[in-house]
Order: structure tokens, then C-alpha cells, then sequence
């Protein structure tokens, strides 16, 4: 489903990183592995559609990613791929429901609110769709950037480092329920992190 061949990335003040050819079949697993400042968000950026690599291709069904024009990307990663940030990047001047609709909006897809409050929710803060981001704790907004990201039925669903803030039973509790919510949505995940608590969780590991 997702294949990186070739690829590598110049950074402004000539650093080089060339990433090993990686193949992820469909709702495959993947634990992303690396020391802070190895490469992991750059990869993530370049298989997300945000970064541009210096050399390789990356194929999503078939389709490589950077030959595709800027709004055709757009609407390509909005469809195919969910994201969840460090941080959650929510729009504070909508409310829960609104976040997940726009997103919908955004990939030029009908929205789907049936489907939109039953992911809050299985993920446990249905009662908080009306509430806005100011109004919600982190464990919430962490909650709702992962209903966000999987709203348009995405084939892939990354995690950039989803438990560095957080203490072991947090930490544990968020790799299930991304695992859980990859797994019944039928996406496949990659997680990426230098957290080794995350590793006994996954048997598939990419090594930077």
C-alpha cells in the first residue's frame, strides 16, 4: 500500500539523511524508531505529504505522492492520510464537531455526522462535541486530534511522538486506543518515537 524507494533529504545547512526503502502493506503496524534529531518527523513530513525529499519516491496506492499538483496533494492527504500532531492543532473558535467537519470540508468530502459522533463516541468524549478547545483537558484534545484524523477513513494514520509528554499509564492507554481505533477503521499505523515503552506494543519496527 505504501512504498518509499530511494529517499533521502538535504537539509538547509547540508545535512543528509537517506531512509531505507520501506513497504507497508494494508492496516499493517509500524513502530517508527530513532533518536531525537534522526530523521523521524522528516519522514513523517515527506510520507505526509508536507515535505518535498530531496531525491526517492514515495507511492500511496499506486500514486506518487510529489507528482501530483498542490491542491490535488491537498485533497489526497486529506482523503488518504490522518495525522496526529505532537500537539493537537484544533481550531479554537470551532467546537469539537465543527474540527471533525471541517476536516471533511477540507478533503472536498460530504459530511458525515453519524459517523463523526460515533467516532467521539467510541473514543469516549461524545458528551464534549459541542465543547471547544479551550474547554478541554490534553487527554481530550489528544482524543479528539485522533477522531479528527481518522474521520475521512483514511489508509494510513500516523503518530508523531504521541507519549513524550506523558507518564507510563497515559502513555500505555494512548497506544491502545491508536492501535484499537488503526485496527477497526482499517488503516495502518505508523507511530513514531524514541519512547521504549512504546516497543513492546508492536512486533513491525523501521530503524532510523
Amino acid at each position: 500500500m505504501i512504498n518509499i524507494q530511494s529517499l533521502s533529504h538535504v537539509y538547509e545547512k547540508g545535512r543528509r539523511i537517506k531512509f531505507p526503502d520501506w513497504e507497508i502493506a494494508d492496516m499493517e503496524q509500524w513502530l517508527l524508531l530513532g533518536a531525537s534529531g534522526s530523521g523521524k518527523s522528516t519522514l513523517l513530513n515527506i510520507i505526509s505529504g508536507l515535505l518535498a525529499p530531496t531525491q526517492g519516491e514515495i507511492l500511496i496506492n499506486g500514486t506518487c505522492l510529489y507528482n501530483l499538483p498542490t491542491r490535488g496533494m491537498d485533497r489526497f492527504r486529506g482523503r488518504h492520510i490522518g495525522i496526529i500532531f505532537q500537539r493537537p492543532h484544533l481550531i479554537r473558535s470551532l467546537n469539537v464537531l465543527d474540527n471533525l467537519e471541517i476536516a471533511a470540508l477540507m478533503a472536498g468530502l460530504p459530511i458525515d455526522q453519524e459517523r463523526n459522533l460515533l467516532l467521539l463516541n467510541d473514543l469516549g468524549i461524545a458528551d464534549l462535541a459541542k465543547n471547544y478547545p479551550d474547554e478541554l483537558s490534553q487527554g481530550q484534545l489528544q482524543r479528539v486530534s485522533v477522531a479528527r484524523a481518522l474521520v475521512n477513513k483514511p489508509d494510513l494514520l500516523i503518530a508523531d511522538e504521541p507519549t513524550s509528554s506523558l507518564d507510563d499509564e497515559n502513555a500505555a492507554q494512548v497506544i491502545q486506543m491508536l492501535i484499537s481505533q488503526a485496527k477497526d477503521n482499517g488503516a495502518a499505523l505508523i507511530i513514531a518515537t524514541h519512547d521504549q515503552r512504546v516497543r513492546e506494543h508492536f512486533t513491525k519496527t523501521y530503524l532510523l
